[in-house]
């Protein structure tokens, strides 16, 4: 989820950023508590999905377009698999997501949708990557990250030509042309082993 809040603002297209994505914000903007979200830079870092480059005689830490591929792509729908739930109120997502209405026909089956009780859709259950996705995207709204969501929960739940729509519109946001113009600096955390991850600016 930290990946993809990352990445959402990695793929805004000609404007600037208002303010600089710190930890703090990251928390805030996704609903999870700071150790959260430091935790979770860690693992990113760890695993490759963030890297370290140099510019301008700093080390900065940027998404790895190629490590984020390769493991939202063809890793989550192994570690984040789905089980649909009982018909609830909630958010649609994954082919029912108003990103797929160009290329998806709904049918009368039920959609899977994120149980919320503010939701504007009913359809079956499936959890979201984490458990505050619903309430980030309301108090928060984020296009951009929710379509990445939705994307991957595509992956994940889909049948195969939903799937097949779901890559080839992930892929085109990953490597977005503004991508490399966006980088992660220096943590808030003055004692934090991560401490060069703090910003994320343009």
């Amino acid at each position: 989820m930290i990946l993809l809040k990352i990445l959402s603002k990695l793929t805004l297209s000609g404007t600037e950023p208002k303010e600089q994505l710190s930890q703090n914000k990251l928390a805030t903007y996704l609903c999870m508590s700071v150790s959260e979200v430091n935790a979770g830079i860690k693992r990113l870092v760890l695993s490759g999905l963030l890297g370290p480059v140099i510019r301008e005689n700093k080390t900065v830490f940027l998404p790895s377009k190629s490590a984020c591929e390769e493991c939202l792509i063809s890793g989550v729908k192994y570690f984040f698999p789905i089980e649909l739930g009982a018909y609830t109120r909630g958010i649609a997502t994954s082919y029912a997501a108003p990103l797929f209405k160009k290329h998806i026909l709904l049918g009368d089956d039920p959609i899977p949708v994120w149980p919320y009780a503010e939701g504007d859709q009913r359809g079956l259950a499936l959890e979201p990557l984490y458990r505050s996705v619903p309430q980030s995207l309301a108090e928060y709204p984020d296009v951009i990250f929710y379509e990445l969501l939705v994307l991957i929960d595509a992956i994940r739940s889909a049948r195969v030509r939903e799937r097949n729509i779901a890559i080839k519109l992930l892929r085109e946001k990953i490597n977005h042309e503004s991508y490399a113009q966006t980088r992660i600096i220096k943590s808030e955390d003055a004692g934090d082993s991560c401490e060069n991850t703090r910003h994320i600016e343009r």
